[in-house]
């Protein structure tokens, strides 16, 4: 990590308190592919960029051209997707406009593409999560349905329908199945499969099959670690899944997948593999016979955002469901580095704050020789060991550093 002055905005840009920031694998992705990632310029070696696309913040200086349209002191949150040519995007592109830092500078670019969301909810967690959250809104608008001989694409989950999520014990998987439940569409059958025993309790904790029966829908959390996950999805619902979707690239997960499928049946492959030979066989008889379908996403578009951001902000779902750890910006070397071997959920990261990476569950033992971290755990006991607004505002305030420009 480095520390360097930025330069003065223009008048046609936005400099940005970053608040916080989460961290996402598609940036260890782009780490390890170098130039050779889409998102990454080829100077790299010689340019380096700041990394983090999912962040939130408060804008400390609006360039003259923009005062009609911002303001200082606004909180807003950052949508990656720019939709350029290029393929740049904050996180991967730019040498001044990401999340790992204490202040970035929001390009001209990102202010036309519609890329700064002012909110106003307080928890700027939730801005940050946005993104995250709105890949998941984005893919699961993005599967599609048919009616016999008519050639027209009834978007979105299949209303009343039996959704499959293969693969989803992560923060991801948390989030969907968040959404899922809480969301725009009313599954009547919802079945999580992952063969992590410690993600899949957390589900369970998270996700009372009692509560989702209260709204009108089964839930089941099944471990596939024993089990061929076919037979096991199969068992519960003979007939199939309307809409099935993929969390992590592994090619057996995807043809079970696509095994799975009902008529007119949606696979989604939400995964992003960095291998770019990535493949997996597909039944081309239900295709043509049975009217499965393929369909993937990488990203969320503004719609998908505010979506997020207005959800989160009534109580409908609750993006921190996924974080599992926080920490201040000198936790991000380390944990970019190691997120391929990390089995929790979201990191939430506060740059303006000291302290190290820390695991919500152990804020308790942590609390033993620090009365910062008691505090931080009576906070999330209240809220059912989940991070909330109140836990940002403590952190904000006891943890406090004068950070890096």
């Amino acid at each position: 990590m480095s520390e360097f002055e930025l330069p003065e905005i223009g008048p046609d840009e936005l400099l940005l308190r970053v608040v916080s920031s989460s961290m996402c694998l598609s940036t260890y992705k782009a780490m390890s592919l170098g130039s050779e990632h889409k998102r990454v310029p080829d100077t790299i070696s010689s340019d380096p960029v700041i990394t983090g696309h999912e962040f939130a913040g408060v804008l400390e200086e609006v360039g003259d051209e923009l005062a009609g349209r911002f303001a200082v002191g606004q909180s807003v949150a950052i949508l990656p997707t720019m939709g350029l040519p290029s393929g740049y995007s904050p996180g991967y592109s730019y040498p001044y406009f990401g999340g790992d830092a204490t202040y970035c500078i929001v390009p001209a670019v990102a202010v036309e593409k519609g890329c700064v969301l002012p909110y106003d909810d307080g928890y700027y967690a939730n801005g940050s999560l946005a993104e995250p959250m709105s890949c998941i809104i984005g893919a699961f608008r993005s599967n599609y349905h048919t009616e016999p001989l008519v050639w027209e694409h009834h978007m979105g989950l299949k209303p009343g329908g039996r959704l499959a999520l293969l693969g989803s014990g992560g923060a991801m998987g948390i989030g969907a199945l968040d959404y899922a439940l809480h969301g725009p569409f009313t599954p009547s059958l919802v079945v999580a499969v992952d063969v992590d025993a410690e993600r899949l309790e957390r589900l369970r904790t998270l996700f009372p099959a009692e509560e989702a029966a209260r709204r009108g829908c089964r839930l089941e959390i099944v471990d596939a670690s024993d089990k061929d996950p076919v037979e096991a999805l199969r068992a519960i619902s003979p007939d199939g899944f309307d809409d099935v979707v993929v969390f992590a690239a592994i090619k057996e997960l995807v043809e079970a997948g696509d095994a799975v499928l009902a008529h007119d049946g949606c696979l989604n492959f939400f995964a992003g593999p960095t291998d770019k030979t990535f493949s997996a066989s597909l039944n081309l008889y239900n295709i043509h016979y049975e009217s499965t379908h393929l369909v993937g996403t990488s990203g969320g578009s503004r719609s998908d955002m505010e979506e997020s951001l207005e959800l989160s902000a009534s109580g409908a779902i609750n993006p921190s469901r996924m974080v599992t750890h926080v920490g201040g910006l000198d936790a991000v070397p380390d944990a970019l580095s190691d997120l391929p071997s990390f089995t929790g959920g979201k990191i939430l990261i506060y740059p303006h704050v000291d302290m190290d990476l820390t695991a919500i569950s152990d804020f308790e033992a942590h609390g033993r020789q620090d009365p910062r971290f008691a505090r931080l755990a009576e906070i999330c006991a209240e809220q059912d060991h989940i991070w909330n607004q109140a836990a940002e505002e403590y952190v904000l305030a006891a943890f406090a550093t004068e950070g890096h420009l």
